[in-house]
């Protein structure tokens, strides 16, 4: 399989699933605005997604597919089945555990995720209710994510890059249709929630199907092959729980912040999330599977320049991306959010928040790239120590920085630390041996230097006043935005035309 081709099919599909989600956003920044409801669905909703990332997509799922892979390659797809079973069977106890004691012990759970709340009896009751509602969304989305790391394994790319549109379909439906019945409309946000978990678990269950991987339950967590990952995931827990923690303070520090800041926050969030979906969790998702491999068929020169591949695509991409949300933050979210309740104060106050995130936006989509190196290597404890590093390096960051910049701050302390991150990674894979860069980093660095530049300019000169979008009506402010973009884009990939990038360059092969 060309794993480039594999990227634009990931991409693509996440691409679906994110314009679906700035509809959703649109949506309820219209039908909510930025407030008191939106601040406690937030929180609510932070709070599984917290504990997926910690359980899913990010311990679970490190630990997991190397050693499934593994299986897969070595031992045959027998044993490989046998394995899905074992993990599946303990997961799901796992996770009908940790579910009900998280509905239960709600109250406590916000109270330490978002203090400034207790303040408000309304408003703290109001986020314990949607915690509530929202919770079981972990149970869904970690059995997705042992679905998605199935499929992948087995190069089935394109339906765990697909699943993430059904929560935005819910979203959407629920927000448009469902919240006029609730006496409370934001209680629609949180059923949302819980119903588009449940149909992405339920999109999987064909795809595990067809290639004879439909767990079954089979419980022996004595087995091997889960004791291993059950290892693995000790550190690996620590490891995202940091990233994770680094988060939650940040919503802690923002409730005491003004009225509308962890809005503020969520809908900058969103933007920046747009480039780090489509090109870090897609490249993380895709390299993963062949560093396993050829880790495996021990391959280490391979190893290396698949990694290298990885970096130079991520510089690439991401590094525009980076440049352009900063460039036309305010031409982004009035298009996007200024609409109903959203206010000029609000565009202002998220654009302030999108620009310190852009700082970082690199950082972060590079960690995605360089944690894989160690984790294909079943190497969690490097990535841990530099996480921890990483936490201390943000919280500091976040003390320094709030009282100048109040919630900007906090976005600007997770990107200069992400940057961080990215470092040290790098830094330990080229002490360990593990990445040697191929010949030719310089030309490249300078000749990607020129084609941001020119993209830059372009999109400073054409952007305009941000006065002039306020003021615009939606059809005016699609269009120019349109326009933007497009040329934007234009003046990138036409740049590095001229100075000699060719699309074959990048063509690489996935391990076979």
């Amino acid at each position: 399989m060309n794993l480039l081709k594999a990227l634009v099919t990931i991409s693509s599909m996440t691409l679906i699933s994110r314009v679906l989600g700035f509809v959703r956003d649109f949506v309820i920044a219209r039908v909510f605005g930025a407030g008191m409801m939106t601040d406690a669905f937030f929180v609510a909703f932070k709070l599984p997604n917290l504990f997926r990332r910690l359980f899913a997509e990010g311990a679970f799922s490190q630990a997991f597919v190397p050693i499934l892979g593994e299986y897969k390659n070595r031992l045959g797809e027998s044993e490989a089945r046998r394995l899905v079973d074992q993990v599946a069977s303990l997961l799901l106890l796992v996770l009908i555990a940790v579910t009900l004691a998280g509905m239960a012990g709600a109250p406590l759970l916000v109270y330490i995720s978002a203090p400034g709340f207790a303040a408000d009896p309304d408003k703290f009751a109001l986020t314990v209710e949607l915690t509530r509602i929202t919770f079981p969304y972990i149970l869904f989305m970690s059995l997705v994510a042992l679905a998605g790391g199935i499929l992948n394994t087995w190069n089935r790319f394109a339906i765990p890059a697909f699943t993430p549109v059904l929560l935005n379909v819910s979203f959407i439906a629920m927000a448009l249709v469902a919240a006029p019945w609730f006496d409370r409309p934001v209680m629609a946000l949180g059923w949302s929630v819980f119903i588009g978990g449940a149909l992405q678990l339920a999109f999987q269950l064909p795809g595990l199907r067809r290639i004879d991987m439909l767990p079954r339950f089979s419980l022996d967590w004595r087995a091997p092959g889960v004791r291993r990952i059950l290892a693995l995931m000790a550190p690996a827990v620590l490891g995202v729980s940091v990233s994770q923690l680094s988060l939650l303070i940040n919503t802690i520090f923002a409730s005491f912040l003004d009225t509308g800041s962890v809005s503020w926050l969520y809908y900058a969030d969103r933007l920046m999330e747009f480039p780090s979906g489509m090109l870090g969790a897609a490249l993380g998702t895709i390299l993963l599977p062949s560093l396993s491999k050829y880790h495996a068929d021990g391959k280490f020169d391979e190893y290396s320049r698949l990694l290298d591949w990885g970096l130079r695509l991520t510089l690439l991409l991401a590094a525009p991306a980076a440049v352009a949300l900063a460039i036309i933050a305010v031409p982004l979210i009035t298009t996007l959010f200024h609409h109903g309740a959203f206010t000029d104060n609000d565009v202002f106050m998220t654009r302030n928040a999108l620009i310190a995130y852009s700082v970082g936006l690199l950082g972060l989509i590079l960690v995605k790239v360089l944690a894989p190196g160690f984790y294909a290597r079943q190497n969690v404890r490097t990535p841990v120590k530099i996480g921890l590093i990483t936490l201390c390096v943000t919280q500091a960051l976040n003390l320094a920085l709030i009282g100048w910049l109040q919630h900007a701050g906090l976005a600007l302390a997770i990107g200069l630390a992400a940057c961080l991150n990215a470092w040290l990674l790098f830094r330990g894979l080229r002490r360990h041996g593990i990445y040697t860069p191929q010949p030719g980093w310089l030309a490249f660095s300078l000749r990607l230097i020129v084609a941001l530049s020119a993209m830059a300019a372009a999109l400073w000169f054409l952007a305009g006043d941000a006065a002039d979008w306020l003021q615009w009506g939606l059809a005016t402010r699609l269009w120019r935005l349109a326009a933007l973009v497009s040329f934007g884009a234009c003046s990138y990939f036409a740049t590095l035309w001229l100075i000699g990038f060719r699309p074959r360059d990048f063509r690489r092969r996935a391990a076979e």
